[in-house]
């Protein structure tokens, strides 16, 4: 376990979110139970946006690594390079929050039975959240999520709770749901509904209505893409682009399982 730590964190350098939302399950909002398979791993370098009424943020580029570090057990982190720009104000730039999570599945997909796990995340407070690159505190999401597939179908969702102590910011509940869809054996769709509450004081609720998908040339790199916006709450318009490889000792499934 130890050396699988070790060896994960090492990783990092070497193949090199905002408070408010940061990315969920590539290339969505909502996640999904599944872990990355024992002894595999999966690397992403991605980019996202959310442009809202008083201004654009963006990550970029961003990197993000998972491992399978036991059964039913992955390890997960994600690094963060953000630009911010305000409405009537400078852009500024520079290392975002790091966000660390353990995705746990303690209930395995049958026939009768969907799977189900639990993915606590902790955004440690490594941008400048003077200029709006961070949130200045440490902060946590507590979700559950389950999933069911059938053939070519696949849907997956559930929710939670977000645990924000900084200043001018707001616990708040979330959740989501998504249905996706593989077209042939290189094209995946899907579509979801997320919600979450107000994030921080004065803060209204918001309700996003997301598409995409990925383009898999083979199984070991996809193509990841989503572009959204809020149908209710807090006006935002939101986009994900991502490059995704997987491996291991043997040949990993051809998904992203984020």
């Amino acid at each position: 376990m130890i050396r699988l730590i070790r060896a994960c964190l090492l990783a990092l350098p070497l193949i090199l979110g905002t408070a408010s939302l940061a990315a969920a399950g590539p290339p969505f909002l909502t996640d999904d139970p599944e872990p990355v398979d024992y002894q595999h791993y999966e690397f992403y370098v991605f980019s996202t946006f959310d442009k809202a009424e008083d201004g654009t943020t963006v990550q970029g580029p961003a990197i993000e690594y998972n491992i399978g570090a036991l059964p039913n057990v992955q390890l997960h982190m994600v690094i963060p390079y953000m630009w911010n720009a305000q409405s009537g104000g400078p852009t500024v730039s520079g290392l975002g929050d790091t966000e660390l999570g353990v995705k746990f599945r303690f209930v395995r997909q049958t026939s009768s039975m969907p799977e189900i796990g639990i993915f606590p995340m902790v955004e440690s407070p490594t941008g400048d959240s003077a200029n709006g690159l961070g949130n200045g505190r440490s902060w946590y999401r507590l979700p559950l999520w389950i999933q069911k597939d059938s053939g070519p179908w696949t849907t997956y969702g559930g929710g939670g709770y977000a645990i924000n102590s900084a200043p001018g910011m707001k616990n708040y509940a979330f959740g989501g749901w998504l249905l996706q869809r593989e077209i042939g054996d290189h094209l995946t769709l899907g579509t979801e509904i997320f919600m979450n509450g107000p994030t921080a004081v004065g803060a209204e609720h918001a309700t996003y209505y997301n598409v995409g998908g990925y383009f898999k040339p083979n199984d070991r790199f996809n193509v990841l893409f989503s572009i959204g916006h809020t149908i209710s709450g807090e006006r935002h318009a939101i986009g994900y682009l991502g490059l995704y490889w997987t491996g291991g000792r043997e040949r990993a499934e051809l998904a992203p399982k984020s």
